[in-house]
């Protein structure tokens, strides 16, 4: 610190390698903080991210291998339910006891065993008949939990049971549930339970009839037995899964049976819920049975995660750390190369490579970086002066061009109407001498136009105009005209002539017999305004109109056009200008695109429109 209070008296500034360093320690410590939290953050959202997906991953097997015993138990029920024979017996009403033992013995039991027996669970089959005239057949199977067997009961026992009561209205072979009824709860288990309907009512008489039911099946099985693959060892120590019905009910539990939690109900279809449980917060994660109308819920510790993300974290912590330190070293040998003033020097030259010669270097110092200042400065004027000097005389040049090819337009068109003026004296036409001196007249005076580059688009409109009068009076009935302006470009302005010479030589080259019909057409596309001098004449082949767009300025072929062309890229740029379609003997459409640009309102405006 000594030597830099020295330092500063000696030459009364602060050198520039303690500014950068200052900003760079300041920009390093941002730059470490920031990269680490992010770091460390991504790589926590990706283990979460990951351990959800292995976690649904998970759920979805547990739930494949618990549908796939329900959809068994299922399937058995529907091949009950949709037996027309066993329906039959069912609904038959019986009073030879032989006939009811034979229809117990062969027909009912055989089917109801099968049924029991072709599941690989320990099954329990319980029937319950609207007809009395089948015997029931039960024992007290309190203590027998595991094996497999069938039951039958007349309906009467299980009408005033609330769990049958409740039973929803029946749909065609969709109309099941699962619950815990009778000693399911007692025994562990669980219940499917299904009507059995008789839909063939044909034999009472009745048109559309509602399903007759004739009893119900219930399907009990074991729990453990048909939840054996919902295991919580799977998720890892201390994770928990539950079933939980529509309702939020619990049906199944798989965690450490030490402990005794109570989890909040999680809210249906959000798989990213954290609960408090037990001492500790858990990720929530679900999985929905439609089938069933279950759902499989899996809490999982978080702290598993977090002992992870610890490790991660400390070591980002120690790579920052250590980046710092090479940061600053670093820092301090490039403070000694580089300064604030370099960095103002380069921002002002790049400004005048980018055509900002206005930049000034605002410098006060007593070293030798002032007299670098001053040196530069003055050469952003003197260029600044030079560039605008050049840029004047080209200028001066495009518009000197510009009225060059103005002045050739082609004169023959004064003189053959002059001709025409002639001949109509000579023969005592006055009344088309007449209309044909007044249309001159406005032709030429909106040509002329006060010596104007730019005219209104209407004037443009207008000239052509007059110039198709004039020609309607040299060929009658064999020239037809049809405008068709879109009147919203009246508000912008054109290069005057750019029009006319192209009907001229409509007229003069694409006569196809004795008539042609010529249409002018003008109207705005986005921001450009496109003119179509269209006629039905004799048509250009394309080798031609090559030709005539690559030709030499030196070259009579396709003056006129090229002299059109060349004045719209002069006034516009590049990407404006004539293009030419035709197919022989169709006709032929010229295109002269030019920029929308609304026009400045001159005095004499009105004196054209008049």
């Amino acid at each position: 610190m000594k030597a830099i209070r020295e330092f500063r008296k000696k030459s009364r500034y602060l050198p520039i390698g303690y500014k950068l360093m200052l900003s760079y320690l300041v920009f390093t410590v941002i730059l470490v903080s920031v990269n680490g939290y992010v770091s460390h953050s991504m790589y926590e959202a990706s283990m979460r991210k990951q351990t959800r997906s292995n976690i649904q991953e998970t759920l979805k097997q547990i739930n494949d291998n618990v549908a796939y015993k329900t959809d068994d138990m299922v399937r058995i029920s529907s091949i009950i339910y949709k037996d027309y024979a066993f329906v039959e017996d069912l609904r038959a009403q019986l009073n030879s006891p032989k006939l009811i033992n034979d229809r117990m013995t062969k027909q009912i039991m055989p089917k109801l065993d099968n049924a029991s027996k072709s599941i690989g669970l320990n099954l329990r089959l319980s029937v319950y008949f609207e007809n009395e005239t089948i015997d029931e057949k039960y024992y007290n199977h309190l203590e027998e939990t595991n094996a497999q067997s069938v039951y039958m009961y007349h309906l009467k026992r299980i009408k005033s049971e609330a769990w049958y009561q409740t039973l929803p209205i029946e749909k065609y072979n969709e109309t099941m549930v699962w619950k815990q009824v009778e000693e399911d709860r007692s025994q562990n288990r669980i219940s499917m339970i299904r009507r059995i309907v008789d839909l063939d009512m044909t034999h009472s008489g009745i048109t559309d009839p509602e399903p007759q039911e004739l009893g119900v099946m219930r399907f009990s099985v074991q729990k453990d037995e048909l939840f054996e693959s919902v295991d919580f060892t799977k998720l890892g120590p201390g994770s928990k899964i539950v079933i939980r019905d529509r309702n939020g009910n619990l049906i199944f539990t798989s965690s450490l049976p030490e402990k005794k939690v109570h989890i909040s109900e999680v809210s249906k279809g959000n798989n990213n819920t954290v609960d408090p449980f037990s001492s500790g917060e858990y990720l929530t994660i679900e999985e929905e049975m439609l089938q069933q109308d279950w759902t499989i819920v899996a809490h999982i510790p978080l702290n598993v995660i977090e002992q992870e993300a610890s490790k991660v974290r400390n070591l980002i912590i120690f790579i920052c750390v250590i980046g710092f330190v090479l940061f600053t070293f670093a820092g301090v040998f490039i403070s000694r190369y580089f300064s604030k003033r370099i960095t103002k020097f380069v921002s002002v030259l790049n400004a005048f490579r980018e055509g900002d010669l206005h930049k000034r270097i605002s410098y006060r110092g007593k070293d030798e970086f002032s007299q670098i200042a001053t040196a530069l400065n003055g050469m952003g004027e003197d260029f600044e002066a030079l560039i605008n000097k050049v840029y004047l005389t080209q200028l001066q040049k495009k518009e000197a061009e510009l009225e060059m090819l103005q002045t050739q337009i082609n004169p023959h068109f004064l003189y053959n109407t002059l001709s025409s003026i002639n001949r109509l004296a000579k023969f005592g036409e006055n009344e088309k001498l007449q209309k044909m001196v007044v249309e001159l007249a406005k032709f030429y005076r909106l040509t002329l136009n006060s010596g104007r580059t730019l005219i209104p688009v209407y004037s443009e409109i207008e000239q052509s105009n007059a110039y198709l009068e004039i020609q309607k009076v040299k060929y009658g009935h064999r020239l037809e005209v049809t405008f068709d302006v879109d009147a919203e470009i009246w508000k912008y302005e054109t290069v005057k002539l750019i029009i006319q010479p192209f009907i001229e030589n409509a007229l003069k080259h694409a006569w196809s017999g004795d008539r042609i019909h010529i249409k002018i057409v003008a109207h705005k596309e986005g921001d450009t305004i496109l003119y179509r001098i269209i006629d039905d004449g004799l048509g250009v082949r394309q080798e031609r109109i090559e030709e005539i767009m690559i030709a030499t300025n030196e070259s009579e072929t396709g003056f006129g056009i090229r002299n059109i062309h060349q004045r719209v890229q002069l006034q516009y740029g590049s990407e404006y200008g004539v293009s030419i379609y035709s197919r022989m003997g169709i006709g032929t459409s010229v295109n002269i695109r030019i920029p929308a640009r609304k026009r400045k309102l001159f005095m004499h405006d009105q004196t054209l429109v008049e």
